[in-house]
């Protein structure tokens, strides 16, 4: 099985079976840790990777069913956006343990670009599948307004 997972093509084990989730084949098979795993159920976002630009939750979405290119959070791309996510996320120091936040920033990444300019309640649905377990919310939200800004501004 072929997968293009930041741009870069890998050769998965001939042992994948395609009903495998495909978190475990990016940090098992491919050896990109930065997407974690939460709940297995699809319902924290811990796992929030791209597939053609679409956030998913690679937790229960069987790599089998990949029909394109794959990005996670440890992208070389010079994404724009993703950019812009990645340095509000710094200036506004929006982790405090730093578990969800690969989740948190693709889920943003995909909200900005689709929505550059997003209200709180826009933000708020967008983001309402990503759990932060150590609350931190408003500082999640300031840093989407701020790299809508940015995005804006450039």
């Amino acid at each position: 099985m072929k997968l293009t997972v930041n741009d870069k093509d890998y050769d998965v084990d001939v042992d994948v079976e395609a009903e495998m989730p495909l978190l475990w084949v990016l940090r098992d098979e491919v050896g990109l840790t930065g997407t974690k795993f939460g709940c297995g159920i699809a319902q924290c976002g811990a796992c929030t990777v791209h597939v053609d630009g679409m956030p998913i939750r690679s937790c229960v979405y069987p790599v089998g069913q990949v029909k394109g290119k794959i990005t996670t959070i440890e992208t070389d791309s010079s994404s724009d956006i993703m950019s812009k996510v990645q340095e509000a996320w710094i200036e506004h120091q929006t982790p405090q343990c730093g578990y969800c936040q690969s989740g948190q920033i693709m889920s943003a990444t995909a909200l900005l670009s689709a929505n550059p300019s997003p209200t709180d309640e826009e933000i708020d649905r967008a983001m309402a599948g990503n759990i932060c377990r150590c609350g931190a919310y408003p500082r999640i939200r300031a840093a989407i307004h701020a790299a809508a800004k940015s995005i804006q501004e450039a």
